[in-house]
């Protein structure tokens, strides 16, 4: 099958990239531990340069061979490439956010193999908070354009700093952030709480959903920075067993983020039945919050697959990188 795009998927710890074929078919696909924050720095050499550049060992290593297979192929990345820290600053775009809004704000870096990198902008909204997101956009197109039938909903984006994004007619309209799994990860590794605790890999459904509940509960009124103390007490008095204080903790931080958000929508819906909801992320991490989410009332939830990958081929198509592309893989 014919090679029509690189898409790569670069984040602060990983890049992920795509070799996608015709209607944005993945062919091929490679995960590095090369986000912009552990780049690669042996120096070598890369299509006959002497390279030190991180981003350009990255790159290499992540699609140096699809490059040679597949001459004059383009590449369009996403995420945390395009930050400050990133290999080019890319301004973000403002709310509303669309396909075609996006699609042509990209901006290039050439590599030392003379290929043009575009890379997305991320989508900041001014607001008391101001708000930004870089990478979740482009997961969101790719949910809008592979269900089109999509009018008004709400996706969530489970993660270190979970988004909670409104579209509306094909844009973006509002989003929020929560930092829940960054929280998670502090809590359990740098505070009392991780002491009592022994992290196992099977997943306790009972500690997770007593978490939810007491976070959704009159106690939990008082918020995350009351709660969380119940995670040791629990423990000293023998309701909670060491194993099951990690998912407890998972549980607490989840169904306060989700009462916030419930909160707010109901605020706002007055009468009105929840939003339906669209997860996009890990499928371990999104069943938890679909459990989570069924607690809150919210009936209408389901998972969206490959999000990431459609968002590239279609912001590509958009931006006509894809219209003299007749490669073969």
């Amino acid at each position: 099958m014919q090679a029509q795009l690189i898409a790569l998927d670069w984040g602060t710890t990983s890049l992920r990239a795509y070799l996608l074929g015709c209607a944005g078919q993945v062919l091929k696909t490679r995960s590095l531990a090369s986000g912009i924050m552990q780049l690669p720095n042996a120096a070598r050499l890369v299509a006959g340069h002497w390279c030190t550049n991180g981003f350009e060992l990255a790159f290499d290593d992540a699609c140096g061979d699809w490059l040679d297979a597949n001459p004059g192929i383009p590449v369009i990345a996403c995420g945390m490439v395009g930050s400050a820290q990133g290999w080019r600053e890319v301004a973000y775009r403002e709310t509303p956010a669309s396909l075609n809004a996006l699609s042509t704000a990209l901006q290039t870096v050439r590599s030392v193999r003379g290929v043009e990198v575009h890379i997305v902008p991320g989508v900041i909204q001014h607001s008391v908070l101001p708000n930004v997101m870089r990478g979740e956009e482009t997961q969101v197109l790719g949910v809008l354009q592979t269900l089109p039938h999509l009018n008004d909903c709400l996706i969530g984006l489970p993660g270190s700093h979970s988004k909670w994004v409104q579209v509306q007619d094909g844009c973006l309209v509002h989003f929020d952030t929560f930092m829940t799994g960054e929280l998670y990860a502090a809590v359990c590794a740098h505070t009392i709480l991780g002491r009592t605790q022994q992290h196992s890999a099977q997943f306790d459904l009972a500690a997770f959903e007593r978490g939810v509940q007491v976070a959704l509960s009159p106690a939990g009124q008082l918020g995350p920075l009351s709660t969380l103390f119940s995670a040791r007490t629990l423990g000293l008095t023998g309701q909670l067993s060491a194993t099951q204080q990690p998912d407890y903790v998972s549980g607490l931080l989840i169904g306060h983020e989700l009462a916030a958000l419930s909160t707010v929508l109901r605020q706002h819906l007055g009468e009105q039945p929840l939003p339906t909801i669209i997860l996009i992320g890990n499928s371990q991490l999104c069943e938890r919050y679909q459990r989570a989410l069924g607690a809150c009332g919210f009936a209408d939830v389901s998972l969206a697959e490959q999000a990431t990958e459609q968002g590239l081929w279609h912001l590509a198509q958009a931006a006509g990188l894809l219209q003299h592309t007749h490669l073969e893989a």
